[in-house]
Formats: C-alpha cells, structure tokens, sequence
C-alpha cells in the first residue's frame, strides 16, 4: 500500500522524528516530536506534532492520525490537510498526557476532531 503521493508504507521511525509538518497553505507548523504506537494492533496510534513555544517552553504536542500526513518530497517534510486554525484548536497535550489512559484518550479525541475514520475497529 502507498501513500496518495505514491510512497510505500515501510519507513524507519528514526527518519520520522524531526521531520517538519506542514498545513494545507504551505505553512510549516511544527515537527514530528514522536509517535506513538499500538502494541495491540502494530499499527500506528498518531504522530506527536509539537508547535509553538521556544526551546520546549510553552510547545504543545498534538496528536494526529499518522494516515492523514503525506510526505512532499519537494518540500522535505509532511503535509497535513487542516489549516492553521484547525490545528490551533485541535486538543493538545503534555507529552505525559499523551501516553495517558494508553495513549487511548488522545487518540480517540484526535481521531474525533480531525474526522479520520479509526483504524482500531
């Protein structure tokens, strides 16, 4: 299986990590800090995307469905299909709260406030 822009599906997490992320206008947003895996599933949970703050201060991690993000070759990272706004008032994180409640509690708000169908069923 590929992604839409014709990758495949097998790539190291090490190459994921600090992989820039950017919306629907072209905007980097953040970076992927993490993502979180379902050991029930061996799939994916959601990728942590951190935006905002300096040095750490005051950055909020969000967790997005990692089958929403297509990496854009030209532009070196991911693209997101949300806008600005979208992702401000997306649910957002201490990097502790997201492993809560085995990462589920995040997940499923993600899941919900993007409108991505779960994979989990």
């Amino acid at each position: 299986m590929t992604t839409p822009s014709g990758h495949t599906d097998a790539i190291a997490a090490s190459r994921v990590i600090g992989t820039a992320v950017y919306n629907t206008a072209g905007e980097n947003i953040g970076t992927i800090e993490d993502v979180m895996l379902d050991k029930m599933s061996n799939g994916i949970m959601f990728a942590v995307i951190g935006f905002g703050g300096f040095l750490g201060i005051g950055e909020k991690y969000h967790a997005i469905p990692w089958s929403v993000l297509d990496y854009e070759e030209s532009r070196g990272g991911y693209v997101v299909p949300f806008t600005r706004e979208q992702l401000e008032a997306a649910p957002s994180y201490s990097i502790d709260e997201l492993s809560g409640s085995d990462g589920k509690a995040a997940r499923d708000a993600s899941f919900d406030y993007y409108k991505v169908d779960p994979y989990w069923y």
